[in-house]
């Protein structure tokens, strides 16, 4: 398969990126652009120049740059954004009214004018059908709402994390990736939901950018409560330190031996049993 010449457009600040057809247009970073999207006319900017990709990495059929964004353009996106703010503080009067239990977090105007969508989060699901006649009556435009989850709220509404920086979903990270309890037990982190769930309540994305780091780490060491042969003896393992790859261990060459207190480098020391599940209990 031969290449394909595409330049990469986002939408929104830390939005994903799209392929867009330049259609011989010669497009620099940084470049707004207008371009045809499955919902009408968009206002873009490019985050990728002309640039050859494998036709693989390309989801057909490709969508065309219609042109290099003009002044009046730019000055209908401002407006466009004016017109959003507007229509949050109608949108919230509306639901008052139908008194609907729902938080509004964005609302966005396709650059067209042809339909303006809604993004609100709610503890269910809710009968709008009533709200949309309402608003499609005040806007003369299609209405669309989406109802989206608190890790994409937190991402639209920006925040502090307790590291004391911006959040990650708000600031670089195009994609949510999964994120488990057990990343918090590989890393040795507490388990203390304040000190392990971001903003949104959620597990906190960071924990999985070292997972695959720790997951090799770990690989070599073994657990607390486990038993080890080191060259003071056998013991049993009290902690372990992942990242210096050192065994803190209880120990004893003989049995009438007193125990002994020593610390370990993995290099030195050689799994004798796991500790079984009763004695976990």
């Amino acid at each position: 398969m031969s290449d394909k010449i595409v330049v990469g457009v986002r939408f929104k600040n830390v939005g994903k990126i799209y392929y867009f057809d330049p259609q011989n247009l010669k497009i620099t970073v940084g470049t707004p652009v207008i371009v045809e999207t499955a919902r009408g006319l968009e206002y873009g900017v490019a985050e990728i120049g002309n640039k050859a990709v494998p036709a693989s990495e390309v989801v057909t059929p490709l969508k065309k740059v219609v042109r290099v964004a003009a002044e009046q353009d730019i000055v209908q996106k401002e407006v466009n954004t004016k017109r959003e703010e507007e229509a949050f503080d109608t949108f919230n009067e509306q639901v008052k009214v139908h008194g609907l239990k729902m938080k509004l977090v964005e609302g966005e105007i396709t650059f067209d004018l042809n339909k303006i969508i809604f993004y609100f989060t709610a503890d269910g699901r809710v009968d709008f059908r009533e709200l949309v006649k309402d608003l499609a009556s005040v806007f003369k435009m299609r209405i669309e709402l989406r109802q989206i989850g608190v890790r994409d709220e937190a991402k639209v509404l920006n925040g502090i994390g307790i590291c004391g920086r911006t959040l990650c979903c708000a600031t670089f990270l195009e994609d949510f990736q999964p994120v488990s309890i057990k990343m918090a037990k590989e890393q040795n982190i507490p388990l203390n939901p304040d000190k392990i769930s971001g903003v949104c309540g959620r597990l906190m994305c960071c924990l999985k950018y070292e997972e695959e780091t720790y997951e090799a780490l770990n690989k070599n060491l073994p657990s607390e409560g486990d038993i080890i042969s080191t060259p003071d003896g056998d013991g049993e393992v009290l902690s372990v330190s992942i990242l210096r790859q050192i065994i803190k261990a209880a120990v004893r060459k003989r049995e009438q031996d007193p125990v002994h207190v020593g610390t370990y480098p993995v290099e030195e020391i050689k799994l004798v049993r796991k500790k079984t599940q009763e004695e976990n209990a």
